[in-house]
């Protein structure tokens, strides 16, 4: 046998294959599932991209339990840091047995088995390893010992070898096998491993008298019967267990057909605390038929997203991208032409009294959440509160087509039917949007009026685009920031109030089905949605019982150690005390565009009140229906402070202007004036009629 020995020793000092460094085989490693990390490079989810074969992110020596060292060692090659790579006494007693015994007998050192798991060319076939791949794994073996150290060998063997079925190399076989990470194996654990190593596939009972055999080796008090429990319970299990995901929608959008390693804009924490907070809310909530919930959170600046929490449960649908009916969460914008084109302030009397506007489809009649009526309120009151019936009459003066654009410009593109489609519902929200998109719509708002794209890869910095006037954009903030003035409808004391600088709106769309809560800090914006995808009702859920605690806690949580401070008026607002005669409200400081303040608002009689023509308004666009016969549709003439004035339109006169006058619609062009005793133009108007092909018909 010392014959045989020296022979193997002269044989293996001839030249091999070249073996690659620790560096390419490393390089050249595939884990099965591509990974997304957040913004510091922390991983978050993953997406299973190779089905043949399941291998985790590859783990450094130092991340895998010594126990498992140990085990290997024992196990495979226990003179393992003392050979060369051919652990020459073993392999002439190996030869020498199997020439002379029937019992065949291995002698692979882990190196050597390493050199076979970095070179195809020396891997067994059907029938074994020839003579010749023999000689070429020992050569191998030697090189590898050469140039890695024996920490590295070790390290590679463990990432490369395969344990069982699909699971290859510790990582994948810790977690599919245990449901642990490889630097969490035990003892027991570590010697069933190392027992499936010689023979992958072989029965539950083999493995497990081998793993308490290897077991006693190492502490002779192991027990068996534990051991015997433990492979039993790994090897049952159906597949490969998956790690915790976070964001499972947002791997499947950047990882598919991507590079193996993806870095997203999500901050890992703030993305583990939302998606905590949004399932313990919606636990609590589940009693009031609320199973889902999603969340988007931005950064104002950059347009990063930092949480996407696509759904609250286990569904395929993303929240953040389905479209749903928004409800209040449009007003601000609406709020926002107006006080732009100068129509209205902030101190402007609103009414909040019956209102009904003839349609196609019959009278609409818009109510207040609690179907009940303030009177006269003003503009910061109405919005701040969500009053439902000023905003309608704020639409009729904005007119509808003027909103519906305003709305499209600040990227609510799923808008995509004719403003007629939508009708002054629109105003309420009656237009189907996504989180996403009314989410950064708000945080137009939190960038006075510049209006950019959001993203979830790092990029560089993109200019904004304005859309919303910057003077009036600030005026909309400071009303949603205003808890005296949502204490109408809110109290003083709710959801919405946080411990630092911040604007906020809820929506709830009709019957209950959609409840929603968007605001926005110095920092950042943050939309909720809580509700069902299959479109059934809450039951009696507000924005202050849905939405806004999730809001809220994600807000609060974002600002732990950041402060949030309210913005710096732009140039061109004054702030200017008011009061009301008679007193609707208390005297207040109020922030008025540069020439449009005052110090008192007095609310005249209706018959005191400057003539005006309250619809259609100016430049209103008004679309004939399809769906009524020629000749039944009417459009109806309002005004106010018209005592003694009468309707004139296109030069024709219609009758005393202190009644509404429902006029036949004609398409075209159209001039509509009250008029003196004297024929002299005291008020008018220029609308525009849309004959039915123009329009589309109704579902």
């Amino acid at each position: 046998m010392r014959r045989l020995a020296a022979a193997l020793a002269l044989a293996l000092a001839a030249p091999a294959h070249a073996v690659p460094t620790p560096e390419q085989v490393r390089a050249a490693y595939r884990a099965s599932d591509a990974q997304l990390l957040d913004r510091h490079g922390v991983p978050i989810d993953a997406l299973r991209i190779d089905m043949a074969v399941r291998r985790a992110q590859w783990v450094g020596l130092a991340d895998i339990s010594p126990a498992m060292r140990l085990a290997l060692v024992q196990a495979e090659d226990r003179r393992f840091m003392q050979h060369d790579g051919v652990d020459l006494g073993a392999l002439g007693k190996a030869a020498w047995d199997n020439l002379l015994r029937t019992r065949a007998r291995g002698a692979s050192t882990i190196t050597m088995q390493l050199a076979a798991l970095v070179d195809e060319r020396l891997r067994a076939g059907a029938g074994g390893r020839s003579w010749g791949q023999k000689w070429d794994q020992a050569s191998a073996a030697r090189e590898l010992e050469a140039g890695w150290s024996k920490a590295q060998i070790m390290e590679a063997y463990l990432n490369l070898v395969p344990f069982r079925g699909e699971l290859q190399g510790i990582g994948a076989a810790s977690q599919g096998l245990f449901g642990k990470a490889p630097s969490g194996l035990n003892q027991a654990e570590a010697a069933i491993l190392a027992s499936l190593l010689r023979a992958p596939s072989a029965a539950p009972r083999v493995v497990a008298q081998r793993a308490c055999a290897l077991a006693r080796e190492i502490n002779p008090a192991a027990r068996c019967a534990g051991i015997e429990w433990d492979v039993a319970a790994a090897l049952s299990r159906p597949a490969a267990a998956a790690a915790p995901t976070q964001a499972p929608h947002v791997a499947q959008r950047l990882l598919k057909g991507a590079a193996r390693q993806v870095r997203s804009t999500l901050d890992a924490g703030i993305q583990r605390d939302a998606v905590d907070t949004l399932r313990a809310h919606l636990a609590a909530l589940r009693e009031r038929n609320v199973t889902q919930g999603a969340l988007v959170a931005i950064d104002n600046d950059s347009g990063e997203i930092v949480a996407y929490v696509a759904n609250g449960g286990a569904s395929e649908v993303d929240g953040v991208l389905a479209l749903r009916q928004a409800g209040s969460t449009l007003k601000p914008f609406l709020y926002q032409l107006a006080l732009e084109r100068g129509w209205i302030t902030a101190a402007s009397p609103q009414d909040d009294s019956p209102l009904e506007i003839a349609t196609a489809a019959g009278p609409y009649v818009p109510q207040n959440y609690d179907r009940q009526f303030k009177g006269w309120v003003s503009t910061r009151t109405s919005l701040a509160s969500s009053l439902n019936v000023p905003a309608v009459r704020t639409l009729q003066l904005t007119g509808l087509e003027r909103f519906h654009a305003r709305l499209r410009a600040l990227g609510l593109d799923s808008l995509s039917e004719p403003a007629a489609f939508y009708g002054y519902s629109l105003a309420l929200g009656s237009g189907d949007v996504s989180l996403l998109a009314l989410a950064n719509a708000y945080r137009t708002l939190a960038n006075g009026g510049l209006h950019g794209s959001v993203t979830l890869q790092p990029r560089a910095a993109q200019a904004k685009t304005r859309v919303l006037d910057a003077k009036t954009a600030f005026i909309v903030g400071d009303i949603l920031s205003d808890r005296a003035a949502r204490s109408l409808t809110f109290g003083l004391r709710n959801e919405l109030a946080t411990a630092f600088w911040s604007a906020v709106k809820t929506g709830t769309s009709k019957d209950m089905r959609d409840n929603w809560c968007v605001g926005y800090s110095a920092k950042y914006t943050v939309a909720v949605w809580v509700g069902n995808f299959d479109g059934s009702p809450m039951w009696d859920v507000s924005g202050v019982t849905g939405a806004a605690p999730v809001w809220r806690d994600v807000m609060e949580r974002l600002h732990r150690a950041l402060p949030s401070r309210a913005p710096a008026a732009p140039p061109g607002l004054v702030q200017q005390t008011v009061s009301y005669q008679p007193a609707l409200e208390a005297p207040r400081r109020e922030w008025f565009v540069r020439g449009t303040e005052s110090a008192q608002v007095t609310l005249l009689g209706t018959e005191k009140r400057r003539a005006a023509i309250l619809y259609p308004g100016q430049g209103g666009v008004i679309a004939l229906d399809p769906d009524i016969p020629a000749g039944r549709e009417r459009v109806v003439f309002r005004a106010q402070g018209a005592q003694g004035l009468s309707w004139r339109l296109d030069g024709v006169a219609l009758g005393a202007g202190a009644a509404s006058h429902a006029w036949q619609p004609v398409a075209g062009e159209h001039e509509l004036a009250l008029v003196d005793a004297g024929d002299k133009v005291v008020a008018a108007t220029r609308f525009s009629v849309r004959g039915a092909a123009a329009t589309s018909s109704r579902p």
